[in-house]
């Protein structure tokens, strides 16, 4: 197999081009795309990006040629926040929703994520890497080719370290590239209910010292909530996480106004999630220190409520925003970066463009993978991905549709739709 490959003919090549950092502002709505554009890729790196015309003098004849029909081509969705490794589903609640059960009400009767931790647990690792493996084809298929991995289904040591352990398994025997977040803080475990502060100090003194001795994490995240851990528990963990060499990031304002965008800040964490009820105190806190704001508008969509995150207002303050899943059995059982685009769009007021570069780039900078993926620049990973449409606005206008065609990871084709 030539180690050379051409792709040719598209109607739109979606570069992101740009500054060699997260995008603000304006730039947001800067795509670099190519009309009549091609790329050539040598031993899964980009070697060229230009018109056909540009490209076509570097083609050689051992170089392996994909035609792209005049269809766009994009950078692989990088999807910033998931919960991919988990057993079972929660059917059973999402039907309770429509009867008008809320998300807080199941979980007070044991059901939420202690329900899915329950499941969890008594699955093998070989068991999650296997049914997660049907996840990683939802993925691809719709054309994401990194994703952040958290933990947090299994709140005892030797569960939390299964599941980063089936993270790493599936990092090495499929496509798609995962990065791993130890959520050992995602809730307090029903054992520990009556003592919660037992709780806290087996993540820090026993779960932390693990998972950074078997290198099973870049992150670590807190579900920072008062009815979950407050902002002193969360400061706790987060800051011997860093001690342990672990980068920080925060689910924060999810449910209420926790102080969580504060935290981040104060912390200088890499990223503060959720947000929905982040106000402007927060917005100009998470400024302040420079940390990424990651909105996931399908958890609100699929628990029903009304309040997105102020995307607007933090794109207005210069922050450079990301948008992600939350793929998790609970809350938001998507991954499709396609349905986020739309829902950034209808919901969070941005534009076509921002959203694709909140879901390539920016994302990519938020897992410090910038300088290798998210856009389509000489020397960066060749993930990219074929759509079949003509205009990138189609991606979120026509909601509800796997646009992917064919999906390349490090310049090999991961997907292809018959």
């Amino acid at each position: 197999m030539s180690d050379t490959l051409a792709v040719i003919n598209c109607a739109q090549l979606v570069t992101l081009k740009g500054p060699q950092r997260p995008r603000v502002g304006a730039e947001l709505g800067e795509l670099g795309i190519i009309a009549d554009g091609a790329l050539v890729v040598r031993n899964g790196l980009i070697e060229a990006v230009g018109t056909q015309r540009e490209i076509e003098p570097l083609l050689k004849s051992d170089c392996a040629v994909v035609d792209a029909g005049g269809r766009v081509v994009l950078p692989g969705f990088v999807d910033a926040h998931a919960h991919p490794v988990f057993a079972g589903t929660r059917v059973d609640e999402f039907e309770q929703r429509t009867r008008g059960v809320t998300y807080q009400e199941i979980a007070a009767v044991g059901g939420g994520i202690a329900a899915t931790v329950r499941r969890t647990r008594a699955a093998s690792e070989r068991e999650l890497v296997e049914t997660s493996k049907r996840y990683v084809a939802w993925f691809l298929r719709g054309g994401t080719t990194t994703v952040e991995a958290k933990s947090g289904y299994g709140l005892t040591l030797e569960d939390e370290l299964k599941i980063l352990r089936a993270i790493r398994r599936l990092n090495d025997e499929t496509p798609l590239r995962f990065v791993p977040t130890f959520l050992g803080a995602h809730d307090v475990p029903e054992e520990y209910r009556a003592r919660r502060a037992a709780y806290v100090e087996l993540i820090i003194k026993e779960m932390l010292p693990r998972v950074a001795a078997e290198k099973l994490a870049e992150y670590c995240d807190v579900f920072c909530e008062e009815r979950v851990f407050t902002t002193d528990e969360a400061w706790r963990i987060l800051t011997a996480a860093r001690c342990h060499g672990l980068g920080l990031r925060l689910h924060a304002d999810q449910l209420s106004r926790s102080g969580g965008a504060q935290l981040a800040a104060e912390l200088g964490a890499t990223t503060a999630d959720h947000l929905e009820h982040t106000d402007a105190a927060g917005i100009a806190a998470l400024k302040s220190a420079n940390v990424q704001p990651v909105l996931l508008p399908g958890s609100v969509y699929a628990l029903g409520a009304t309040r997105y995150g102020a995307a607007r207002a933090m794109i207005n303050a210069g922050l450079a925003v990301v948008v992600a899943t939350d793929f998790n059995p609970g809350s938001s059982p998507t991954p499709s970066m396609l349905t986020i685009l739309s829902l950034a769009c209808t919901q969070l007021k941005l534009t076509p463009a921002e959203a694709i570069t909140c879901a390539t780039i920016n994302a990519a900078y938020s897992l410090k993978r910038g300088a290798e993926t998210g856009s389509l620049e000489a020397g960066k990973r060749a993930d990219f991905v074929i759509h079949d449409c003509a205009d990138y606005r189609e991606l979120a206008y026509f909601f509800g549709v796997e646009h992917a065609r064919a999906v390349y990871v490090s310049g090999r084709e991961a997907f292809r739709r018959a």
